[in-house]
């Protein structure tokens, strides 16, 4: 059982400026996605972090919030918090796999998202993943998106730069080093 298995915690990173966060939730199980918010929330807090919150109707629309408040705002990064459990029909897969892919292109894009919308087959499942006391899946979200945050951070000064660097003495120009320049 995955519950009973041990697995590693990075340690929380620390950050010498403010971070500000927007979690995104869907409330659609009010439940579950309390249970995820409060450790996001938690998890934010114990980092500094400050945080506002909006809700979405489902996770569908989790992405799209989040790129309209990235055009429109100044957050550091994402919290996307929701549950999707299997049904009867394939609205589960397009849910999953569309929620998930267009939050993985946003954070392939640059924004620092940290994605606990569940992925369940059962209330069990998704009430073990927001328990606040347990394995609390919106934490870990919280805690994912920290550390995007703290990498964006560590490179943003650095750059591969663009187009010809100058001559220099590491340059060549068609020869050797102590012969001839041309070809």
């Amino acid at each position: 059982m995955a519950s009973s298995e041990k697995h590693t915690v990075l340690d929380r990173p620390t950050f010498d400026k403010p971070v500000k966060v927007l979690i995104v939730v869907s409330p659609y199980y009010n439940d579950i996605a309390a249970g995820l918010l409060q450790g996001a929330k938690a998890e934010l807090k114990a980092a500094g972090a400050t945080y506002e919150v909006v809700e979405m109707p489902g996770a569908l629309e989790i992405p799209t919030a989040i790129g309209i408040s990235d055009r429109a705002s100044n957050f550091d990064g994402y919290v996307a918090l929701g549950c999707v459990i299997r049904g009867e029909t394939t609205h589960y897969e397009t849910v999953c796999n569309d929620s998930s892919r267009a939050l993985q292109m946003l954070g392939l894009s640059g924004l620092c998202i940290g994605n606990g919308i569940l992925t369940v087959e059962n209330k069990k499942q998704a009430e073990v993943r927001a328990d606040p006391d347990g394995q609390n899946k919106g934490g870990g979200a919280a805690a994912a998106a920290l550390h995007l945050i703290a990498l964006a951070r560590k490179w943003a000064g650095t750059s591969k730069g663009i187009g010809f660097m100058p001559r220099g003495e590491d340059t060549l120009m068609a020869g050797d080093a102590g012969g001839t320049t041309t070809a």
